[in-house]
């Protein structure tokens, strides 16, 4: 089972919701997975707040490339360097 364990990175650009709902679904099979939130702000609507529930179940702090979200921020360099460190991305 250990060699089937991926390290997965979701970027979530055009559809946050469903970017949360993949990435904890992804841990259900003991994939280790980070969510970098791209592009915007994440919108404050009922099914984000479903889907962040989520999230915390799955024990994954999504991360973000925007500077006005209250989240772990990633730089152009700290980006790259999860982008080289991972067997899969995946982009929503």
């Amino acid at each position: 089972m250990a060699d089937t364990i991926k390290s997965i990175l979701l970027l979530a650009r055009r559809d946050h919701a469903e970017a949360m709902r993949v990435a904890a679904g992804l841990t259900i099979f003991g994939h280790q997975v980070r969510l970098v939130f791209m592009d915007r702000p994440v919108a404050d609507t009922p099914e984000n707040a479903e889907q962040a529930e989520l999230l915390e179940l799955a024990e994954i702090t999504p991360e973000t490339t925007v500077q006005a979200e209250d989240l772990p921020q990633l730089d152009r360099s700290r980006l790259a360097e999860a982008l080289m460190s991972t067997d899969v991305v995946m982009s929503f």
